[in-house]
């Protein structure tokens, strides 16, 4: 019987599609004060050799941008639209997508103002992203933030 559970995990495990093992793409975040109660929030991503992350800022039909999504916002003030750069930032049409895209490749880091208010000092949320190489896509990945800002 043993040999048989065995046998069932083992093809169970060979099956598994090889982009459930993928994570080509590393996100840190932290928090710059800028003054009494406004801090720049910075999301950075490291992103592997061959691998993209979108802009936040591209057209429908596409790959799935990158957003910042925070869950009480009655404690914060978005200052500005957020700021985007990277290691290799990509300009023009895209071959998978059949459209004009901003894409990252190597770093892409994004800089959001905030100023909290009504005493909050905690902020949560959460970064939704979708990364591709030349031949796929990964589904698009969801990853928790949380800041205490004193």
């Amino acid at each position: 019987m043993k040999i048989w559970i065995f046998l069932i995990a083992f093809f169970a495990c060979a099956n598994t599609p090889l982009t459930a093992q993928l994570n080509p793409v590393k996100w840190d975040f932290s928090a710059e004060k800028v003054d009494l109660n406004t801090y720049e929030l910075v999301f950075k991503a490291e992103i592997n050799d061959g691998w993209y992350v979108y802009s936040q800022y591209i057209g429908e039909d596409g790959p799935i941008p990158t957003s910042l999504y925070f869950a009480d916002k009655l404690g914060v003030t978005i200052l500005e639209q957020a700021t985007e750069e990277g290691g290799k930032k990509i300009e023009g049409y895209d071959n998978m997508f059949d459209m004009e895209l901003v894409k990252f490749a190597h770093k892409m880091i994004i800089r959001q103002k905030v100023k909290l208010i009504n005493g909050a000092t905690n902020l949560k949320g959460y970064l939704e992203f979708m990364t591709c190489d030349n031949a796929q896509c990964l589904p698009p990945k969801a990853i928790d933030f949380a800041f205490e800002l004193n």
